[in-house]
């Protein structure tokens, strides 16, 4: 059994726009509302929270729409063509706004930003769960874990790309106003580009076909843990499902609370620029890079499981020796890099076998809804993050960032150990063997 890695390439173009956007989104928006707009952290940390109250619902609303259409097009190209042109759309009118805010400040146009933060929300919302359940749609399940780890490189490669376009375009200090229109433009481009490939080079029915031709072949491969008509899950696969969605909620938690007030961190704490703040992010998302094939490796082996576990303490202990750094030091230094090169190779371990746990649960026709379940439950978390992680900042102390971070990541590990289904482990190829192109 081998791997169509080109082909699942191309269908990561689709995440790698996501992650694009998110990247952007996390990084600029709490600037924009803490520094232009003025707004402490707490009412910021509420808005930012905001993109997470829609996708609980919007999510598995999608995805399981999704998984009910007929288009030509496929039941997942639809939404991603819709929801892409959409975003960028509306994604443009925030820098202008936000350039016209500081030039002569005025309450309608914090509401007008505001309004359009809302729309864009939705706008991504309608395909998000869509576009990653094109992969499990095509690919068999043995291979899910690789296949994923190829997707996340995908998306790894569209936050790093905004990341270091930022370090070169964005060098002022912290106090100087600089205009992010460029950024938000330079952004849309990557996700029109990306949306492009994935039109033009993804045939979904096509694919879609191959992959149900291959389950009737090879059943021994695609056994599914539920029930013929997909209704009930068995009692042990339900409390395996449980504690799996709790852990993703932990982990998300603390990653999240991390990413979403970095950058204000970096500049409060630290003076550093949005440039060199994003370095760090960078080195992060570089050392997930370099270890999602890796992982998606070893996890064929020893499980998914395993991984995942040994991700969240690799990750709990980063965030703790972050802390231990701030509390002995007051100002950057380029030891954070290695801790930040640590928290990319936990963050690639735990990411890259989550999904493919969670779908592992399912039959061939739920996967859009159990990706939308996956999601609601990253996003419920997602949801309490940003306003928690701000009220600590703005009423504790900034110190507090990564030990709140280090606490619930390492609450993952425990309810990991709970986790009994999902695991598939496949004997396979070494090194790049293992992602040959079919004949």
């Amino acid at each position: 059994m081998k791997l169509d890695t080109r082909r699942t390439i191309f269908v990561g173009f689709a995440f790698l726009s996501i992650c694009a956007f998110w990247q952007m989104y996390d990084n600029l928006i709490p600037k924009i509302l803490t520094e232009t707009f003025g707004m402490g952290e707490s009412i910021s940390g509420m808005i930012m929270a905001a993109d997470n109250v829609l996708a609980l619902f919007l999510l598995p609303l999608f995805g399981s729409l999704s998984d009910k259409c007929t288009s030509s097009l496929g039941r997942r190209r639809p939404y991603i063509l819709f929801g892409t042109l959409a975003a960028v759309a509306v994604m443009m009118t925030l820098p202008v706004l936000t350039d016209s805010y500081h030039a002569s400040p005025a309450a309608w146009k914090l509401v007008c930003f505001i309004v359009g933060l809302g729309l864009l929300l939705v706008a991504m919302g309608t395909y998000r769960s869509p576009a990653v359940a094109l992969m499990p749609d095509v690919t068999p399940k043995p291979l899910r874990s690789k296949a994923n780890a190829i997707i996340n490189l995908m998306g790894a490669l569209g936050g790093i790309l905004y990341l270091i376009i930022t370090t070169f375009l964005y060098k002022t200090t912290p106090d100087v106003y600089t205009s992010y229109l460029p950024l938000f433009a330079i952004v849309g481009v990557i996700m029109l580009g990306s949306l492009a490939v994935v039109m033009l080079l993804v045939n979904e029915p096509k694919l879609v076909q191959r992959q149900q031709a291959y389950e009737q072949a090879h059943p021994e491969d695609t056994l599914t843990q539920v029930t013929d008509s997909g209704e009930v899950l068995p009692a042990e696969v339900k409390r395996s499902l449980r504690f799996l969605l709790v852990s993703i909620a932990l982990w998300f938690i603390g990653y999240n609370g991390v990413t979403t007030w970095f950058s204000v961190y970096a500049a409060r704490s630290w003076n550093m620029t949005l440039g060199q703040a994003n370095t760090c992010l960078t080195i992060a998302t570089a050392g997930a890079i370099f270890s999602y094939i890796p992982v998606g490796s070893v996890a064929s082996k020893v499980g998914r499981r395993k991984t995942i576990r040994f991700g969240t303490l690799l990750l709990s202990g980063s965030f703790f020796a972050a802390f231990l750094y701030t509390m002995a030091f007051s100002a950057f230094s380029p030891v954070l890099y290695g801790l930040f090169v640590l928290v990319g190779i936990a963050w690639a371990a735990i990411n890259v076998n989550s999904l493919p746990m969670v779908v592992e649960m399912c039959k061939g026709s739920e996967v859009g809804k159990f990706t939308g379940l996956y999601y609601t439950f990253s996003m419920t978390a997602q949801i309490a993050t940003p306003i928690v992680a701000g009220w600590l900042l703005e009423h504790v102390d900034y110190k507090t960032l990564f030990p709140y971070a280090a606490i619930f990541v390492f609450g993952s590990f425990l309810t990991m150990g709970f986790v009994r289904h999902g695991d598939n482990k496949v004997q396979t190829k070494k090194g790049l063997e293992a992602f040959d192109v079919d004949d």
